[in-house]
């Protein structure tokens, strides 16, 4: 599944190199809005998650397919979950940081995935196990000795209400770590942590195509991870990842600023 994984979401980075080397170049893209004005989604979106329905149907078929853009539902047996384009603002706006994930689950638990940059090209990913990879080189996650000298991803909802509360949740945390980070590409700041990148991360509102090859890359380098629904006391919602030596200080930490009431 690891293997089909990469194999997919390389052809449909690819797809998405492709149509944002043409974006760049002039060429219009087609843009729709969803939950709110911000939360944008481009033909480009929808094509990329087509590409990925096919190939899935050809390479496995029978397997159910949950996507971002076009819905679906898991199933018994294997669920291949998908965000065609994690990132759409970026990539909407030039910048070269947004990603295609392909997860492979069973009982709504991420066995194998593959997370891939159009862009740069780079392939991370993960079997339920045996370990996480960057393009052949096995990732660990960090070991920073103290809280304040931490790196910590975070991101922010598309609810102008919620960023309110997020933006008091951040503030909060500032003061307790080294900095804070916000690539606005989920999957690839749950990866950051797995490299060592970043040394934490937290973020609510996630959906399971934002986290489900990440968090499994995370966990598999060495993260300490909790999922949405998994632990209350950050709130029903929240995605969390930590290196082992920060995850407790980090976790009090968040709770302390509010987590729960983000």
């Amino acid at each position: 599944m690891k293997d089909v994984a990469v194999r997919v979401a390389s052809e449909a980075a690819e797809l998405a190199r492709r149509a944002r080397d043409a974006m760049v170049a002039g060429e219009p893209v087609q843009v729709e809005t969803k939950s709110t004005a911000t939360d944008v989604v481009t033909a480009v979106d929808r094509a990329v998650e087509q590409l990925v329905r096919d190939r899935l149907a050809e390479l496995r078929p029978g397997d159910h397919v949950l996507g971002e853009e076009a819905g679906g539902s898991s199933g018994d047996g294997v669920t291949w979950v998908v965000d065609p384009i994690d990132g759409t603002v970026n990539f909407l706006y030039g910048v070269p940081l947004f990603a295609v994930s392909l997860a492979a689950q069973v009982g709504g638990v991420s066995v194998a995935g593959a997370v891939v940059e159009p862009v740069s090209g780079r392939c991370w990913t993960a079997v339920r196990g045996s370990g996480a990879w960057l393009d052949g080189r096995r990732l660990s996650v960090s070991s920073p000795s103290r809280l304040d000298l931490s790196l910590v991803g975070t991101g922010f909802a598309y609810s102008a209400q919620r960023r309110a509360r997020q933006a008091q949740f951040v503030a909060g945390l500032l003061t307790r770590v080294r900095d804070v980070r916000r690539a606005g590409v989920a999957s690839l700041d749950l990866c950051a942590v797995a490299a060592g990148w970043l040394d934490g991360y937290v973020e609510h509102g996630l959906n399971r195509w934002d986290w489900a090859v990440g968090a499994l890359v995370a966990e598999e380098a060495g993260a300490v991870v909790s999922l949405p629904g998994e632990d209350g006391a950050l709130g029903t919602d929240a995605t969390f990842a930590a290196a082992p030596s920060i995850a407790e200080a980090l976790h009090a930490a968040a709770v302390e600023c509010g987590a729960k009431d983000v």
